[in-house]
């Protein structure tokens, strides 16, 4: 009588481990594509940060930070984190941990943006996708590691599409937020000089939701950069990979180098992304 009733019980994982079965056998074609597509992208960003000097990739982000904060002392601060990230031996696996930010975040908002404006201008899509955005943000971040490597195996393929699906829900949510938060005079007017449904959207919803829409970017890279870290555990290399190695030999030293560059890394992203979106809200206010 104390024991829970095993007739109750619902065999969520059973369905699931079947869907999972019938995806492999039966789009394994889709899934070969998709992984080109996740490893091009990869690859290229990965190639092109390596293949730049270091020097001029510390001047870029340098000019990045004072362009987006706007104070003297951004400059060499955010240079002065890369340069710190260098002497520790880590700037080749940096630049493939911000390769596979970069790509993943670029497909993040891909997918992110339309699928925002659509859930803006459809309540009952934005009404089933919710509970699905939520869910995605509750889950724990492993559990995108199982169907990443069932689709993809190991390597830097299912570390990208674990990172996708781990980081485009804030700027799904922002997108639709944005649009939605629209005064509906503005919109009113518009449709009184005879704008269209897409001249409103391009127009004006999305300049008017856009500081909304930079802030989404912003969460969805510091998510990017979070789960970049637990990626390496499916054999992403990077930074992640030497926090990884160095909780397995119990090498304090090295995980807490690695640990460090972890961290400028995302202050230095985190800085620069959110100034940017500061200044396009700034910019609105004033408008």
């Amino acid at each position: 009588m104390t024991e829970f009733p095993g007739f109750l019980r619902i065999p969520v994982a059973d369905w699931i481990d079947s869907a999972v079965r019938w995806i492999v056998v039966n789009l394994g074609a889709v899934l070969d594509v998709i992984g080109d597509v996740l490893l091009g992208v990869l690859v290229a960003f990965e190639r092109l940060l390596l293949w730049l000097p270091w020097f001029v990739i510390v001047t870029v982000i340098a000019f990045l930070a004072w362009f987006a904060i706007r104070k003297w002392w951004a400059a060499p601060v955010m240079a002065a984190f890369l340069l710190i990230i260098g002497s520790f031996g880590y700037w080749d696996l940096a630049m493939m941990t911000l390769a596979l930010i970069i790509a993943a975040v670029i497909i993040s908002l891909i997918i992110g943006i339309p699928t925002g404006i659509f859930m803006a201008r459809n309540d009952t899509f934005a009404g089933l996708l919710r509970p699905i955005l939520d869910g995605m943000q509750t889950m724990p971040s492993f559990v995108y590691l199982i169907p990443a490597l069932m689709f993809f195996g190991l390597g830097k393929v299912p570390a990208v599409f674990a990172t996708v699906i781990y980081a485009v829900p804030p700027v799904i949510r922002l997108t639709n937020v944005g649009i939605r938060g629209v005064s509906q005079s503005v919109v009113e007017a518009a449709q009184a000089f005879g704008a269209t449904s897409r001249q409103i959207l391009f127009e004006v919803q999305l300049p008017l939701a856009f500081p909304s829409i930079m802030v989404g970017i912003n969460q969805t890279t510091m998510m990017a950069l979070a789960m970049v870290v637990i990626a390496s555990m499916i054999g992403a290399r990077g930074l992640g990979m030497e926090v990884l190695l160095a909780i397995n030999r119990i090498e304090v030293g090295r995980g807490f180098e690695a640990g460090v560059s972890i961290v400028l890394l995302a202050i230095l992203i985190d800085r620069i992304t959110h100034a940017l979106a500061a200044r396009q809200q700034h910019t609105q206010v004033a408008r």
